[in-house]
Protein backbone atom coordinates (compact mmCIF):
# COMPACT_ATOMS: atom_id res chain seq x y z
CA UNK A 1 0.00 0.00 0.00
CA UNK A 2 1.56 3.36 -1.01
CA UNK A 3 2.58 5.84 1.98
CA UNK A 4 0.38 8.79 2.61
CA UNK A 5 1.98 11.77 1.86
CA UNK A 6 2.93 13.62 5.76
CA UNK A 7 3.33 17.22 4.07
CA UNK A 8 -0.23 16.68 2.71
CA UNK A 9 -1.65 15.00 5.90
CA UNK A 10 -0.33 17.96 7.59
CA UNK A 11 -1.87 20.71 5.41
CA UNK A 12 -4.60 18.93 4.97
CA UNK A 13 -5.48 19.18 9.16
CA UNK A 14 -5.11 22.20 9.48
CA UNK A 15 -7.30 23.60 6.79
CA UNK A 16 -9.75 20.32 7.13
CA UNK A 17 -9.30 21.42 11.16
CA UNK A 18 -10.58 25.42 10.86
CA UNK A 19 -12.89 24.90 7.97
CA UNK A 20 -14.72 22.15 10.10
CA UNK A 21 -14.64 24.47 12.76
CA UNK A 22 -15.90 26.80 11.02
CA UNK A 23 -18.46 25.70 8.91
CA UNK A 24 -20.24 24.22 11.55
CA UNK A 25 -19.64 26.39 13.92
CA UNK A 26 -18.50 24.50 16.83
CA UNK A 27 -14.32 24.95 17.06
CA UNK A 28 -14.46 21.28 19.31
CA UNK A 29 -15.36 18.97 16.12
CA UNK A 30 -12.48 21.63 14.31
CA UNK A 31 -10.02 20.21 17.12
CA UNK A 32 -10.87 17.11 16.49
CA UNK A 33 -10.12 16.94 12.83
CA UNK A 34 -6.43 18.89 13.49
CA UNK A 35 -5.68 16.45 16.50
CA UNK A 36 -6.30 13.20 14.20
CA UNK A 37 -4.70 14.73 11.22
CA UNK A 38 -2.25 15.69 13.50
CA UNK A 39 -1.49 12.15 15.26
CA UNK A 40 -1.43 10.42 11.18
CA UNK A 41 0.88 13.07 10.54
CA UNK A 42 3.22 12.10 13.48
CA UNK A 43 2.98 8.55 12.69
CA UNK A 44 4.01 9.22 9.40
CA UNK A 45 7.06 11.50 10.05
CA UNK A 46 8.17 8.94 13.21
CA UNK A 47 8.03 6.06 10.47
CA UNK A 48 9.79 7.74 7.99
CA UNK A 49 12.48 10.18 10.09
CA UNK A 50 12.44 9.20 13.41
CA UNK A 51 11.35 10.35 16.40
CA UNK A 52 13.29 13.50 16.53
CA UNK A 53 11.72 14.46 13.15
CA UNK A 54 8.45 13.58 14.68
CA UNK A 55 9.03 15.64 17.73
CA UNK A 56 9.74 18.84 15.92
CA UNK A 57 7.60 18.76 13.40
CA UNK A 58 4.75 17.96 15.68
CA UNK A 59 6.24 21.00 17.35
CA UNK A 60 5.91 22.99 14.28
CA UNK A 61 2.31 21.39 13.73
CA UNK A 62 1.03 22.94 17.05
CA UNK A 63 2.92 26.36 16.52
CA UNK A 64 1.64 26.66 13.37
CA UNK A 65 -1.91 25.97 15.06
CA UNK A 66 -1.33 28.66 17.55
CA UNK A 67 0.17 31.54 15.42
CA UNK A 68 -2.24 30.87 12.74
CA UNK A 69 -4.81 33.01 14.96
CA UNK A 70 -2.18 36.02 15.69
CA UNK A 71 -1.59 36.17 11.95
CA UNK A 72 -5.21 36.06 11.30
CA UNK A 73 -5.96 39.45 12.69
CA UNK A 74 -3.45 40.85 10.42
CA UNK A 75 -4.01 39.10 7.03
CA UNK A 76 -7.15 37.44 7.40
CA UNK A 77 -8.82 34.20 8.34
CA UNK A 78 -8.15 31.80 4.96
CA UNK A 79 -5.03 32.98 4.35
CA UNK A 80 -3.38 32.94 7.63
CA UNK A 81 -4.33 29.06 7.60
CA UNK A 82 -3.38 28.50 3.92
CA UNK A 83 -0.21 30.42 5.31
CA UNK A 84 0.73 28.41 8.11
CA UNK A 85 -0.51 24.71 6.47
CA UNK A 86 1.91 25.93 3.41
CA UNK A 87 5.08 26.29 5.97
CA UNK A 88 3.79 23.34 7.95
CA UNK A 89 3.51 20.61 4.79
CA UNK A 90 6.89 22.79 3.61
CA UNK A 91 8.94 21.47 6.74
CA UNK A 92 7.88 18.31 6.68
CA UNK A 93 8.93 18.10 3.23
CA UNK A 94 12.45 19.25 3.62
CA UNK A 95 12.72 16.60 6.62
CA UNK A 96 10.98 13.68 4.93
CA UNK A 97 11.57 13.93 1.43
CA UNK A 98 14.86 11.65 1.47
CA UNK A 99 14.38 9.20 3.83
CA UNK A 100 10.74 7.51 2.30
Amino acid sequence: MPRILSPAIAAAGLVGGYAVARWTKKRPLGGVVLAVAGGVAAREWQQVGGAKAAVGLTGAYVAAFAGSHPLAKKIGAWPAVFSVAGAVAAASWAVTRDKG
